[in-house]
């Protein structure tokens, strides 16, 4: 079994910007080499997470929506009231979401949807730099 493992970072705009990670990480697939098997995209950190949707303006306006409704900035959070730090909501989000997404690829290409693709969903209230780490697994 082959393990390849490769770090992009990304400069995010803030709280609910969603960032396409599908070309990267096909690129990483096809760098590592490997023909078959799985890729873990991950990001550190508790104010972020990974997923997948259609990449799509409608849904790029939908889904902060959606989480907004989930866990809204205007109630009040225990994170915030011992930290003041302004974003409970974004630790609770993340929590949803999860911070990684297993992906695999057969002869070198992701298997996704047509029209499904890999994000990274900032929830932090403000601009951050993610590092993404890309790990490769298979034969």
């Amino acid at each position: 079994m082959a393990v390849f493992t490769e770090s992009i970072s990304y400069k995010t705009k803030g709280e609910g910007d969603i960032v396409d990670l599908t070309g990267d990480a096909a690129a990483v697939v096809k760098k590592s080499g490997v023909e078959n098997g799985i890729v873990i995209i991950f990001v550190p950190g508790s104010t972020a997470g990974i997923t997948t949707i259609e990449y799509e303006e409608g849904l790029l306006r939908d889904f902060p929506a959606m989480l907004e409704r989930i866990a809204p900035r205007d109630t009040e959070y225990h994170h915030e009231r011992r930290w003041r730090d302004g974003n409970g909501r974004s630790h609770v989000r993340a929590s949803l979401l999860k911070p990684d997404l297993t992906v695999p690829f057969v002869r070198g290409e992701l298997i996704t949807g047509t029209w499904q693709q890999i994000v990274l969903v900032e929830l932090d209230i403000r601009s951050r730099v993610r590092e993404v780490i890309y790990q490769v697994l298979g034969e």
